[in-house]
Parts: structure tokens; sequence; C-alpha cells
């Protein structure tokens, strides 16, 4: 049920991160604020396609 998922900045569209989220509980897409090393300051991760 988990599924692999690639996060990208929303500032700079750099993909950063990777992890996992249940399809089941998270229907829509999903937005963490994590470090981008690019802007260097943390900022919205959106999830890829």
């Amino acid at each position: 049920m988990r599924d692999i998922i690639t996060l990208e900045c929303t500032t700079c569209k750099e993909r950063n991160y990777t992890t996992t989220k249940n399809k089941k509980k998270q229907t829509g897409r999903v937005e963490y604020k994590k470090y981008c090393r690019r802007c260097n300051k943390h900022v919205i991760h959106k999830e890829t396609k």
C-alpha cells in the first residue's frame, strides 16, 4: 500500500527528497516544509508524479 514519491522544491523546482506515503490514508498530494540545499533555507516541498 505504500508508494514511493518524490518531493520537489516549490521555489527552485529541484527534486531533493524521496519518501513513501500510504495511498489509502493520504489521497491528495502531500506537502512538507524541508531544507533545500540549492535555496539554502527551509521551503515547502510538494509531491510530484
